[in-house]
């Protein structure tokens, strides 16, 4: 049980870093979002990964260079999709808020990230273990599976809050603190976020032999998976890089890394705070996942920790500022059922 507890504990601070990376964004000045993207994505996407790695896999580049090229291939490649779906999901903050826009990615990313790497292990592999038929076939299963069910429903309830939030509340209150919003632009870029942010799940499960290699090398199990992350993070840094730099050339916002007119120190020091939250919720997801021992429930237990988290901020920024009480209810009756299911899934590993 002592395990299972760590892993959960892990998986908080992670989600903590996930549900808070994206404030120190908010303080830069005088920068255009494509140039605080892709200058805290050097540092989340290929600077502190390569760190990580450095510091925890004993020679981990012999590791890459050993690796079979379909494990490479396919690990990097759900890292390019999941950089998408990054991409969006910095658009969707920048459109809905944190409360509102965390709510309606993480739904869909939560659940697609939990169950689809146990059903391909089902249907297109040998495995054993892992499987969604060694899930739904004993007892610590059944409670993940619901849990997994009761997750969904809460980060329901916390969307529907957002939802009637922006029927509530006068424009002015949402742009004071949402700057830029616009719910049509956030709910399309919301879902595609969603849908493609689950394939940073199957990109780890595709380089499942890089964390066997890094175990073989010595490195300790809670490691194991850094330099999978490394290879996903590539594929993310190809996605954006591309995307901000155009960005950056069509908007004529090269001068922004250079610009005395703007606190350059504050702003990097503020996007490297940034980057460096951003990968932190992937090394303890890895720590916490080597504890759980089942992908589906450290997916989920990450996601809704992040909701959790994503609200409470943006109830302290007043992004929830002009809603009615009774919403405001909805709210944290969605965040206690979220509470429940991760105490489903946490009970559901301990059976297993």
């Amino acid at each position: 049980m002592d395990t299972i507890f760590l892993g959960v504990i892990l998986h908080f601070i992670g989600s903590f870093a996930s549900g808070s990376f994206y404030i120190p964004y908010k303080k830069v000045n005088g920068w255009a979002w494509e140039s605080y993207w892709i200058s805290g994505g050097l540092i989340s996407w290929l600077i502190v990964p390569l760190i990580a790695a450095f510091l925890t896999v004993p020679s981990f580049l012999d590791i890459l260079r050993n690796a079979n090229s379909v494990t490479l291939f396919w690990t990097y490649f759900f890292g390019v999709l999941w950089g998408i779906g990054g991409l969006t999901f910095g658009l969707t903050m920048r459109y809905l808020g944190l409360s509102l826009g965390m709510s309606l990615v993480m739904g869909l990313t939560s659940a697609l990230g939990a169950l689809m790497p146990p059903i391909y292990r089902d249907l297109f592999t040998d495995a054993k273990a892992g499987t969604f038929s060694e899930m739904i076939a004993n007892p610590g299963g059944h409670w993940v599976l619901v849990g997994v069910v009761v997750s969904l429903a809460g980060i329901a309830l916390c969307g529907r809050a957002g939802l009637i939030k922006e029927r509530e509340v006068p424009d002015v209150t949402k742009f004071e603190s949402v700057k830029e919003f616009s719910l049509a632009k956030g709910a399309v870029v919301a879902l595609i976020s969603g849908v493609l942010s689950a394939c940073f799940s199957y990109g780890i499960s595709a380089g499942e032999p890089l964390a066997e290699a890094a175990i073989a090398h010595g490195a300790n199990s809670l490691f194991q998976n850094n330099v999978t992350f490394m290879v996903i993070m590539w594929g993310g840094l190809t996605t954006n890089s591309i995307w901000c730099l155009w960005l950056n050339y069509r908007n004529r916002t090269f001068g922004d890394y250079t610009n005395r007119a703007t606190p350059l120190l504050r702003n990097y020091l503020l996007v490297a705070t940034a980057g460096t939250l951003w990968f932190l919720q992937f090394f303890f997801y890895g720590m916490g996942a080597s504890r759980m021992h089942n992908d589906a429930s450290s997916w989920v237990l990450h996601m809704s920790f992040i909701i959790i988290v994503s609200n409470l901020w943006g109830l302290y920024f007043r992004e929830w500022q002009g809603t009615s009480a009774a919403n405001k209810g909805v709210l944290m009756l969605g965040i206690a059922v979220i509470l429940a299911a991760i105490a489903m899934v946490g009970y559901g590993n301990y059976l297993g």
